[in-house]
């Protein structure tokens, strides 16, 4: 009987999720996630000592507490609900699973920055992508705002909907949890600088091992999703194969080699960060300018890429119940 209900709540959560997105008014457990993030991040850098050694101890213990306490928590809010009623479980396990998706929240957000550069209000655009991405925003032109924004909607495409989807089809909403646990960890201390070269090195590498699957399926995904949406799949294969290594991260560039052959566009490259110049390899080819159209169609790939992933969820979910 769980195993049914898991199968309807995967099912109405990402209905829930394309109805909804993320109402700010709504409290969201992943920013409860983040709070419990920075609170334990203070909690284990005073318990070790101030070496890179003992950074890197203290963020070992840290990914592994923040980890067990949220697939925990989740868990624990699963069962109780069904010790009071399988309804219960089923209301409570589709609004985890829907608040673990992020497809529309990721369209709408970058809607934001297509609205401004269409009414020709590029301060607008560049502090509306400023919201959604790590980048330096305040220099940028028309075309690196555009792009900025369709790198993120690529990127996150495997982060935001394909990654959840793959967990939540093998283990529900806490599986889910323990995803989302690794992403925002990374979000939030893996960065290579001073603070968290070596305090957020295993939150980063858990999140290379999280997303190495999930980063390759959403970029075949997307193959066939630039085929039913009438875009260039030949393309946006060829590009994916010679550009899906062109990042740092072993697995950002694949979702965004897609989308650049898909669009006929070129990713990627030179960025500043805090100040400071990013030299980056580009991915895809020169075609054409970005324009700002090119969100809409980024998004386009989204949601094909989202449902084709959740298409297959559902069909393994069944696969298991019979």
């Amino acid at each position: 009987m769980v195993l049914k209900m898991s199968f309807w709540a995967l099912l109405f959560g990402f209905l829930l999720d394309l109805c909804l997105g993320d109402p700010h008014w709504l409290p969201h457990p992943i920013r409860l996630i983040g709070w419990l993030i920075a609170k334990l991040e203070i909690v284990f850098r005073n318990w070790f000592a101030k070496t890179p050694q003992g950074e890197q101890k203290a963020g070992v213990c840290f990914a592994i507490v923040v980890i067990v306490l949220v697939t925990g928590l989740s868990v624990l809010v699963l069962w109780l609900s069904l010790c009071i009623s399988i309804w219960l479980y089923l209301m409570v396990e589709t609004i985890m699973c829907y608040q673990i998706l992020a497809t529309k929240s990721l369209k709408v957000e970058s809607m934001k920055v297509y609205d401004r550069l269409k009414a020709n209000d590029l301060e607008g655009a560049r502090y509306m992508v400023s919201m959604i991405v790590g980048r330096d925003t305040q220099n940028l032109t028309e075309e690196g705002v555009a792009k900025a924004a369709v790198e993120t909607v690529a990127e996150n495409t495997s982060d935001g909907i394909i990654a959840p989807l793959l967990f939540m089809m093998i283990g529900g909403a806490p599986l889910g949890f323990f995803y989302k646990a690794i992403n925002t960890m990374d979000s939030m201390v893996g960065y290579r600088n001073d603070r968290y070269l070596y305090f957020g090195r295993f939150a980063a590498k858990l999140d290379d091992v999280a997303n190495y699957l999930p980063a390759r399926i959403a970029a075949y995904l997307m193959i066939v999703a630039a085929k039913l949406t009438r875009m260039d799949p030949n393309k946006a294969y060829y590009i994916y194969q010679r550009d899906k290594k062109n990042h740092a991260s072993p697995n950002s560039a694949h979702t965004e080699a897609v989308c650049a052959g898909a669009l006929h566009i070129q990713l990627a490259g030179d960025a500043y960060y805090f100040g400071k110049l990013c030299q980056k390899q580009t991915i895809g080819d020169y075609d054409r300018p970005i324009e700002f159209e090119d969100i809409v169609r980024a998004n386009r790939l989204l949601y094909v890429s989202a449902c084709l992933m959740l298409i297959i969820a559902l069909l393994f979910r069944l696969w298991i119940l019979f």
